[in-house]
């Protein structure tokens, strides 16, 4: 699939849910966008990224782990002007489902990184470990230590800035990008 030509047609964070959103999942994910918040040293990495990277995110605003972690792409995105996200109803894109289908489902959400021009660089979804620690407690009892945090949202907040900062360090590292841009 050409994610590059893909992104192009996506959605805004805000249009994607006046799109899409019924007035309850507009109100949770509002609601969920208003508990999220960044430290001071996450907004200064953030607006330290250089390299543009456009962020490709297949959603459903139904998916309560859509709910719970695609507020968090908009609050980088809002943060610096080098993240640009777009969304996809997965239903709406059955092409884009199947490519990023995980574990034999299209599962959402799925994050596909690109370079400033549309280039593949990586892809994550449809959970972070900190929740899949915390659904594993649920499934193997309190003996089954997982090294979950005390607070859910924060570590799922800080996981996945460490995968936007590992895709900028890809980015702001590649041979390719540094020869364009003459650094």
């Amino acid at each position: 699939m050409d994610y590059g030509a893909k992104f192009a047609s996506g959605l805004p964070y805000g249009d994607f849910l006046t799109r899409y959103g019924s007035v309850g999942d507009r109100r949770r994910w509002d609601d969920f966008h208003a508990r999220v918040s960044l430290s001071d040293s996450q907004q200064q990495l953030l607006k330290s990224f250089v390299r543009e990277m456009q962020v490709l995110v297949m959603a459903g605003t139904w998916c309560g782990d859509c709910v719970n972690q695609c507020p968090i792409f908009d609050h980088f995105a809002q943060a610096t002007d080098r993240i640009q996200l777009r969304f996809f109803d997965r239903d709406d894109n059955p092409d884009l489902a199947t490519a990023l289908q995980t574990c034999g489902a299209p599962r959402v959400p799925a994050v596909v990184f690109l370079s400033e021009d549309g280039k593949f660089c990586g892809r994550a979804g449809d959970r972070t470990l900190a929740k899949y620690r915390q659904m594993a407690s649920s499934l193997t009892g309190a003996a089954c230590s997982t090294g979950i945090h005390d607070s859910l949202t924060d570590a799922v907040v800080q996981e996945w800035l460490d995968e936007f900062e590992r895709i900028q360090w890809m980015l702001r590292t590649s041979g390719r990008l540094r020869q364009l841009h003459g650094d």
